[in-house]
């Protein structure tokens, strides 16, 4: 590398340092500790937990709510754990009807799919 080439990389890493250092001196808004606290804490999850159990027992109804449990949201697929297989085979027949449910009370969330199966709903 040539002298010149060398003295301006170094120039530059040394003002990336500085600037990145006077930022971190810099007063901050609260929203945005607060934001990147609840990220770091995993708070938001816990949010968003509850709000698809509600928006769940809301869409599939209290009786099969009661044997059933909303998971993960993976690329616009909820899954959902059911006690038994009998219970699937309702969901089954109701999936198009619970999935128009909850976009209607979730439509921030994309939920285009939703995939069944049988576990422990604890």
């Amino acid at each position: 590398m040539h002298p010149a080439q060398e003295a301006a990389a170094d120039f530059l890493a040394r003002r990336d340092r500085e600037q990145r250092r006077h930022y971190a001196r810099k007063p901050k808004k609260i929203s945005d500790v607060l934001a990147q606290l609840i990220t770091a804490r995993g708070y938001g999850r816990v949010q968003a937990t509850a709000d698809f159990n509600a928006a769940w027992q809301q869409a599939a109804g209290a009786t099969i709510a009661k044997y059933t449990r909303p998971g993960r949201l993976r690329r616009g697929t909820l899954e959902v754990t059911a006690s038994n297989s009998t219970i699937i085979q309702e969901l089954t027949f109701q999936k198009q009807q619970i999935l128009a449910k909850l976009q209607t009370a979730m439509p921030d969330a994309t939920i285009r799919d939703i995939r069944f199966r049988v576990g422990s709903i604890d």
